[in-house]
């Protein structure tokens, strides 16, 4: 297939390059690329993200680490910041994928793709992320819509999403062997107030999920062992060929028990 081809020097001329027909934004390539060699999207125009600087690099301030969109997953994983900050996060991105696919996927294209066995989902849910865009900020629990839709709209770009720091948190991923994608993925974090959340990949039918259940145990007593009665709900989860509904289930609380333990 034949496309157009444009390096954006700015987010809102990438923007407006965006609105034109069948054109497709672009930042690591690692969700896009894959979809264009198996006919699943044949966009006519391509505009690249990776020559805007303002949409890269790792900013500290008290309470919170803010990512640029366009920060690969490697930079994350080895920031010492992320590291010392949220070091389950760092975890997170040095995880994802292979070398190959750490050094050129980007935390904004992964959050926008929203694949619904994709790590940064989790990591973004687990913690109450901040996704911010050109035009505003969106709380990560209203940007997840579905199996790949999220709140972004037409012509929307991501520029940075920012974490708060939390008080404690783990991630723990079953991962398939072949993909690398999560099985199950679960991301647990306790905040300084005390808050619990506990994001679920991989498992749910509809993408990326608070696990309440699990977050009312761990409320009630923030150790491994608080999770080992908690039995969820199969309705809505998904069976495939690498397991049930009902396995992934009993997978959920097992990972955010050692997602505790790790924190």
């Amino acid at each position: 297939m034949t496309f157009a081809y444009q390096t954006a020097a700015s987010v809102a001329e990438a923007s407006k390059a965006s609105l034109a027909p069948d054109a497709k934004l672009i930042a690591g390539g690692q969700s896009l690329l894959g979809t264009i060699k198996l006919g699943l999207a044949m966009p006519e125009a391509l505009i690249d993200l990776g020559a805007i600087a303002d949409l890269k690099g790792i900013k500290v301030e008290p309470g919170k680490i803010t990512i640029g969109a366009m920060t690969t997953h490697a930079e994350v994983a080895a920031s010492a910041e992320v590291q010392k900050a949220i070091p389950a996060l760092a975890e997170l991105a040095g995880h994802i994928g292979d070398r190959q696919v750490r050094n050129r996927g980007t935390i904004g294209g992964s959050l926008a793709n929203n694949d619904p066995a994709a790590c940064y989902p989790a990591g973004a849910l687990g913690l109450g992320a901040t996704i911010h865009t050109d035009r505003r900020s969106i709380a990560a629990d209203d940007f997840f819509v579905g199996i790949y839709t999220t709140a972004l709209e037409e012509g929307e770009i991501i520029t940075s999403v920012s974490f708060p720091v939390p008080a404690k948190a783990g991630w723990q991923k079953f991962k398939q062997p072949a993909s690398r994608f999560s099985l199950v993925g679960v991301f647990v974090s306790k905040s300084p107030s005390g808050e619990v959340r506990v994001a679920v990949t991989g498992a749910g039918a509809g993408g990326v999920f608070r696990a309440t259940v699990v977050e009312q145990a761990l409320a009630a007593n923030w150790s491994q062992a608080a999770t080992s009665g908690v039995t969820v709900d199969a309705d809505g989860l998904n069976t495939d060929l690498h397991g049930s509904a009902e396995y992934r289930a009993a997978l959920i609380p097992v990972l955010a028990g050692r997602a505790v333990a790790g924190s």
